[in-house]
């Protein structure tokens, strides 16, 4: 069973700059996906959980136009204040919000052309993803590109041992594993609002995280 939303948040206050260190299985997944986006043609950015604001900080830096805006947000106070830290250099361009709770985007009906989300969908409920889909679609902009990675399934011998144990640590307790699990992310996706434009697992220390690229179809 997931965490609900006051374990998770009590967690990752907890758990802070100590996510960072999981870059060594992330990073090649979020390579993966900034390779694939086109976040140098970007106008708006929305990133859902953007824990130590690593990840925006990379965007802002390297990939994203000098005119293009960002803003991210996170049920965890620690780690909205440690983005917010991260990113203060980047003025008026970047801004980190505080989830009030609940699976609803603080803004407003197709007002942004990149939604991410990296390693937040795999700690949440069926109905919370299924939650996240309607709201990405909501606030996306026709044409606009969704980016997500998540822990998923093993795809080769050593990966599928991998995740063999992190699910069954999941089921024995998951704030072991920090409320996530291995999921796998297409069967969630409707075709009829989301045109899949690239999906990678990518393989990292034994860890197989699901990259997956979709552009929303016109309403």
């Amino acid at each position: 069973m997931t965490l609900d939303l006051s374990e998770v948040q009590q967690f990752y206050d907890r758990f802070g700059k100590k996510q960072d260190l999981q870059g060594f299985y992330e990073d090649p997944a979020l390579d993966e996906l900034i390779g694939h986006a086109r976040f140098d043609e970007a106008k708006s950015v929305f990133e859902f959980g953007c824990g130590t604001g690593r990840f925006a900080a990379r965007l802002l830096s390297d990939h994203l136009p000098a005119s293009a805006t960002y803003c991210g947000c996170d049920l965890s106070r620690t780690m909205v204040d440690l983005a917010r830290e991260r990113l203060a250099s980047y003025g008026d361009r970047a801004q980190v919000l505080q989830s009030e709770g609940g699976i609803r985007f603080p803004l407003s009906d197709h007002s942004v052309d990149r939604i991410v989300s990296t390693y937040v969908l795999d700690l949440l409920s069926e109905s919370d993803i299924e939650a996240f889909l309607h709201e990405a679609y909501r606030v996306i902009e026709a044409g606009g590109t969704m980016c997500v990675v998540s822990l998923t399934r093993g795809t080769t011998f050593a990966s599928r041992i991998v995740s063999g144990i992190w699910a069954a640590i999941f089921r024995m307790r998951a704030s072991l594993v920090g409320g996530c699990r291995p999921i796998r992310l297409e069967p969630y996706i409707d075709e009829g609002a989301w045109e899949v434009a690239y999906q990678k697992v990518v393989i990292a220390y034994g860890v197989p995280s699901d990259v997956l690229i979709v552009r929303a179809r016109e309403s």
